[in-house]
């Protein structure tokens, strides 16, 4: 990727802007090859998803990710260039689009603040290849024409075009200055903005995919585990919510971040396709000036309803010898994994508890230096999936799921997330999630399979993950 240091281009006015524009359209005739340029800017205050809200079209790619605890936010709207790809290469092929997109990037601005520069955003689905009807791709990665973000008290937007050899500046210039003008100075009151419809969908009807099934593929796996086919499975059920109109995503995202500050809230949209949203727990790998963090997290118990029950279950998680074994397959699959591509990942001694609105799982950081030695990319094809969403050994369990589960699990379980030209990142695993397609919410929950399982007590621990969404699309407290 070119920088081009701020330094150069000291006045920010249209007739700068312009003259950026028209050295990239004479690098594209150059090399014979579109250029992206890439535009960031640090302004005062900015709220990613008032914003994308503000810009909201159901056919437009979208991404959104926040964790309240962190102070961080990002949105992007709009693909500038995407990609879609299937099959046991998909991450390899992501890392060679975004590689060839770089190699083509102008970029100029504030890109010493956080979140500033060119960031791909993408989604994997939990298996390698997904049915041609599906609604989504095994992988999924897009530049986001505009994208604005939130960190720690600082805030950024960056355009991102792309300047064809026979681009009309003048029309970028114009876009581009408003969109600046508009994101620099955001009037959330202006009722001129539009943003989505305040008319919120009611459920009409409550199905369960493969209904009853559930309690009788625990127990079939629970044979499998006796017979030593493998050692820890995850199994998903999934509830089908129709409504008397169309779910707006957005609006039941905005509950997800209010009520699970401690998770990832995400929305990930595939335009007409629908979109994807969730509130995960569980981050799969995140990397920031070289320092990896990524972290174990299985075996779960309820929350109380008063202090007392409260620290009864937590106490009852710790002590499960159940539990913790079951974290411990996830624990030790992630430090294995990493150790194979060279990664030296430390574990923070024993499990903590990780209490949320609803439940509480035992979690263990794990962290690693890596610099850049080896892609974010790389270390995703090979984690994907834990055992927190596949299984104990992988090769033997994950050809399971499906057959045990009779669904298809889409992006549920899979990665959601973005990365940059730094090989930074961050990726989640999206479960406590729905898919969300015009009137109906398909909306998922698993539970991890071992020696000792009882599969009323799963089916009830997949209930409780169930209403994380099922509470906030129905709009119940």
């Amino acid at each position: 990727m070119q920088i081009i240091p701020s330094s150069m281009l000291p006045e920010r006015d249209e007739g700068s802007l312009r003259s950026f524009l028209e050295g990239c359209r004479e690098a594209a005739r150059a090399k014979g090859h579109f250029q992206i340029a890439s535009i960031s800017l640090a302004v005062k205050h900015i709220a990613p998803l008032a914003v994308l809200e503000s810009i909201y079209e159901p056919e437009e790619l979208h991404f959104y990710i926040e964790r309240a605890a962190d102070e961080e936010a990002l949105a992007g709207a709009e693909a500038v260039v995407q990609a879609q790809f299937d099959g046991p290469s998909r991450f390899a092929e992501v890392q060679a689009f975004a590689k060839e997109i770089l190699d083509n990037t102008i970029a100029v601005g504030d890109l010493s603040e956080p979140f500033t520069g060119p960031h791909f955003f993408t989604a994997f689905t939990f298996d390698d290849s997904v049915s041609e009807d599906a609604a989504f791709p095994a992988a999924t990665v897009f530049l986001p024409r505009w994208q604005v973000s939130r960190s720690k008290g600082k805030y950024g937007a960056v355009a991102n075009l792309r300047i064809d050899l026979d681009t009309d500046v003048d029309v970028l210039v114009a876009r581009v200055w408003g969109a600046y003008s508009k994101f620099g100075a955001f009037d959330y009151a202006d009722e001129s903005v539009p943003s989505v419809p305040t008319v919120e969908a009611k459920e009409r009807s409550r199905t369960e995919l493969a209904p009853d099934h559930y309690p009788a593929a625990v127990e079939a796996a629970l044979g499998e585990i006796r017979s030593g086919a493998y050692e820890k499975i995850v199994l998903a059920r999934a509830l089908e919510l129709k409504a008397d109109r169309a779910w707006q995503p957005l609006t039941a995202l905005n509950r997800l971040r209010e009520r699970f500050a401690g998770c990832f809230t995400f929305s990930f949209s595939g335009g007409a396709k629908g979109s994807f949203i969730g509130a995960t727990p569980e981050r799969l790998l995140q990397i920031r000036d070289g320092h990896l963090l990524t972290e174990a997290i299985a075996g779960s118990a309820p929350r109380g309803a008063t202090a007392g029950e409260d620290a009864k279950f937590a106490r009852g998680l710790l002590e499960s010898e159940k539990d913790q074994h079951e974290h411990a397959y996830v624990r030790d699959s992630i430090i294995r994994r990493l150790a194979k591509l060279g990664v030296e990942a430390k574990a923070e001694g024993s499990p903590r508890l990780l209490p949320l609105a609803n439940v509480q799982h035992l979690r263990t950081p794990i962290s690693a230096e890596v610099g850049d030695s080896v892609h974010l990319l790389d270390m995703l094809a090979d984690m994907h999936p834990t055992p927190a969403v596949g299984g104990t050994p992988r090769e033997a369990a994950v050809p399971r799921i499906a057959a045990l589960e009779q669904l298809e699990r889409g992006l549920y379980s899979g990665v959601v997330g973005w990365f940059n030209h730094l090989n930074e990142g961050e990726m989640v695993v999206g479960i406590r999630s729905a898919l969300i397609q015009g009137d109906t919410a398909t909306l998922y929950a698993g539970a991890g399979i071992v020696e000792g399982s009882d599969p009323e007590k799963e089916m009830r621990e997949t209930e409780m993950k169930l209403h994380a969404l099922l509470d906030v699309l129905t709009g119940q407290d």
